[in-house]
């Protein structure tokens, strides 16, 4: 009885398990036909780059640095893309290079492609010095793109890319999180970090001024986001006790006010008397001569680096 139990119940267990399995294979199928795809099966495809995150899949570090999506691609034949041009406010033609295996490289940056849809991308962002790639665990090859395609965000998300491209509850949890250990320790150089907004300086006497300096070099590789991660002010006192010149960085609080932090152009043992001489300089004149806005980022206050260079002249 059981053994006919048993022949009965064989072709049904045969059926379930080919079913099983067929489901399975097509699983996986779905999953690989994706990376089956190349640059070559979205061609003329809008695609707007949505997040650009680290490995965590925040968009923001410990130091401060965000990762912005910005670009906007259209593949373009076999060696050529569209980039979407800031300057000239309208889509440029570049090449893409295949480099090997999937590695490709075009407005000077290398990327191997994760995933290629009718609906989306993910490329990893690589660091590359000369021939050699930064491996997966190096941090600066541990950034990945998001995009979706026009159709994709319009028609099946119903949103627009900016909408998309906002930083996530994860990121604001982070920022919040580290702003809210700078304010327990207002001027520790060890755990401010860099304001999106950076601190902002602004005279509040007619014998001050300041000038917010920008340090963009193009020619070596440092780009908009130096301007916010090392903001830079000089900044003039006329009717100064003596003429002097200084360069240093202070920690501004959230507050506003200032913590004198590093100092250049010193001997080890005049460092305890430049530092001296600086607090002073700091306490008397920049902090009651300026208006200090302290930095912030997605709206939060916390305590940030800015560098100065600081002078001051005697009356005649």
């Amino acid at each position: 009885m059981k053994f006919n139990i048993l022949i009965c119940l064989f072709p049904l267990l045969c059926l379930f398990s080919c079913s099983s399995n067929s489901e399975k294979d097509s699983a996986k199928q779905q999953k690989k036909a994706p990376a089956d795809l190349t640059f070559k099966d979205v061609d003329g495809i809008r695609f707007y780059e949505v997040k650009r995150r680290f490995r965590n899949n925040l968009s923001f570090n410990k130091d401060g640095f965000q990762q912005e999506p910005s670009w906007e691609i259209e593949v373009k034949g076999p060696d050529s893309i569209m980039v979407y041009s800031p300057t000239k406010r309208g889509m440029e033609t570049v090449y893409l290079q295949f480099d090997h295996g999937k590695v490709y490289n075009f407005m000077r940056e290398f990327f191997r492609v994760k995933i290629i849809t009718k609906d989306s991308l993910i490329l990893q962002r690589l660091h590359v010095d000369g021939k050699t790639i930064a491996s997966d665990d190096d941090y600066r090859s541990e950034v990945y793109s998001t995009y979706y395609s026009k159709d994709y965000i319009e028609n099946k998300l119903h949103t627009t890319p900016s909408e998309l491209q906002k930083p996530s509850r994860a990121d604001s949890l982070f920022i919040a999180d580290l702003a809210k250990k700078t304010l327990k320790d207002p001027g520790n150089p060890k755990i401010a970090f860099a304001a999106r907004q950076p601190a902002v300086f602004l005279p509040n006497s007619k014998n001050v001024t300041a000038e917010k300096i920008s340090t963009i070099d193009a020619l070596n590789k440092r780009n908009t986001s130096v301007d916010y991660l090392y903001p830079l002010y000089r900044l003039h006192i006329n009717k100064s006790y003596k003429n002097f010149n200084f360069s240093f960085s202070v920690i501004v609080d959230a507050w506003g006010k200032l913590h004198v932090n590093r100092v250049d152009g010193v001997m080890q043992e005049d460092l305890k008397y430049r530092k001296k001489l600086l607090d002073g300089i700091t306490e008397v004149y920049l902090q009651n001569l300026f208006l200090i806005k302290p930095g912030i980022t997605l709206g939060m206050k916390h305590s940030s680096e800015v560098n100065l260079q600081v002078s001051g002249k005697m009356s005649p």
